[in-house]
């Protein structure tokens, strides 16, 4: 197996935990928190009483990084402290874990524009203190964008922008500005590809304009889009199908990374859908992924053993040979797919 390049996408505010679950607990003073840090060493991120109130909490979620920005933000000297703390656990678990970037995004934290810039440049300064990865800004907007990679520090490799596309081309000059490297989508102006054609033809149109701001190569990571197989049991097939045809396209030059783990949504078994997916992905010519890099990393990835029932089963889900996953939804309620 080859070298995997991960973008670890833990630093997100749209991560969530279940409240009561291991990492939500009451406090003894009171209040809940974030628990974190293992066994023997448990700290808490305390959670603020407006997290409380959301619909998020009425539902039994928080979103736990959203919680360490607003304590960065607006917390007083403890939550500050403790946010700092958690964000650089996030961070140092990724890149002990052989993340090659660090995705950070705060667009789910606020509506306020000036709001998420200072978001988003508090985050960017509180990891980069604490990791030397560079950092992959992930966000719609353009000014946000701007705020996050005016943040990252030079000397540390170049930023990455998460992403450029047909329907995001005013992300595109930024990113020349700032020396980025871009994960090129293959969405297109309005609308998502539907298959490999589209998606070819949406990449064949934006690449002539990055090219043009001096993006080249290794610059780019394109990505085919990657859709859950629980809406469709062609998704998986149809990613795997659109990296070999980008690989063929444009060779060895380019990379092709990819959300790997969102072909998982609403299946049972997430981590090993994931692992499995993949492995076949890199089998088809991808060598990178937006992952969390703990549950898939290249020393993960060069140790799946392709021999057992529980990785063939995933590989019929991803392929469409399991129309609709009645076999492997089957085996997981049976208990055939080993612990989760």
């Amino acid at each position: 197996m080859k070298k995997l390049i991960v973008v670890g996408e833990n630093i997100h505010c749209t991560r969530v935990y279940k409240v009561g679950g291991a990492f939500v607990k009451p406090r003894a003073s009171g209040g809940h928190a974030i628990v974190y840090g293992g066994k023997g060493e448990a700290r808490e991120l305390p959670i603020p009483e407006v997290f409380l109130k959301t619909a998020d909490w009425e539902n039994g979620k928080i979103k736990h990084c959203a919680v360490a920005v607003w304590q960065g933000l607006y917390g007083d000297a403890a939550g500050k402290a403790a946010a700092e703390d958690y964000l650089g656990y996030l961070a140092l678990r990724q890149e002990n874990s052989d993340a090659a970037f660090l995705d950070i995004n705060v667009d789910e934290f606020s509506t306020d524009i000036e709001e998420r810039c200072r978001a988003i440049r508090w985050v960017a300064k509180i990891v980069q203190s604490k990791s030397r990865l560079p950092l992959s800004i992930d966000t719609s907007n353009p000014v946000i964008l701007r705020a996050g990679l005016e943040a990252c520090e030079k000397g540390r490799g170049n930023p990455m922008v998460n992403s450029v596309s047909l329907e995001r081309k005013d992300a595109i000059p930024v990113a020349a500005e700032f020396e980025a490297v871009v994960i090129a989508s293959a969405a297109g102006e309005k609308d998502l590809p539907a298959d490999t054609a589209q998606r070819l033809g949406n990449i064949d149109r934006l690449m002539p304009m990055l090219n043009a701001v001096g993006l080249k190569g290794g610059q780019i990571y394109i990505d085919p889009l990657v859709f859950p197989v629980a809406t469709d049991s062609n998704n998986g097939k149809g990613f795997l199908d659109a990296v070999s045809a980008i690989r063929q396209q444009y060779g060895v030059q380019i990379h092709i990374t990819g959300g790997l783990s969102n072909v998982s949504f609403g299946m049972p078994g997430r981590k090993l859908i994931n692992q499995v997916f993949t492995w076949l992905a890199v089998e088809a010519g991808a060598d990178s992924g937006i992952l969390d890099p703990l549950q898939m990393n290249s020393r993960i990835l060069a140790a799946v053993d392709t021999t057992t029932e529980a990785f063939s089963l995933a590989k019929a889900l991803l392929t469409g040979e399991d129309m609709f996953g009645v076999e492997y939804i089957t085996a997981h309620r049976e208990g055939r797919l080993g612990a989760e």
